[in-house]
């Protein structure tokens, strides 16, 4: 008898797994799609950091020098309550002591601040700012 009931509980818990799913896009990233209904497109977004001309997490140098600017940059930018979520979130990529800034900022006043405080950072030559104002 357990057993039955096991089994029932365990196909109506599955079976509740499979409802609507319209709200969802389709592919294996499976991401919620915009409140609109539309699905998110990074098309050109993700056709440009293919292409090699844009730096990526995947640059980021591994000399300890660069990782720990990284890591002070990031530091900075967290510590700033003030900032949103998004832009406490950024890519930072350093190589060679050049900081790469990448992502979506709510404000030009956010995207000026996270460069400001990367230029802080001790042992920072250049700074790249790539943010982008989401709009």
């Amino acid at each position: 008898m357990k057993v039955i009931v096991l089994f029932l509980f365990m196909a109506v818990v599955g079976l509740a797994g499979c409802g609507d799913r319209s709200e969802r896009t389709q592919g294996s990233g499976d991401q919620v799609a915009k409140s609109n209904g539309t699905a998110a497109d990074n098309t050109g977004r993700n056709e440009r950091d293919r292409g090699g001309e844009t730096k990526t997490p995947g640059d980021q140098s591994e000399n300890e020098a660069d990782r720990t600017i990284t890591q002070n940059v990031r530091q900075a930018i967290t510590s700033d309550d003030a900032l949103s979520t998004s832009a406490q979130n950024v890519k930072i990529v350093t190589s060679d002591g050049t900081v790469t800034l990448r992502g979506p900022v709510k404000s030009e006043k956010e995207k000026q601040d996270i460069e400001t405080k990367a230029k802080q950072v001790a042992g920072v030559k250049r700074v790249e700012n790539e943010l982008e104002i989401a709009g």
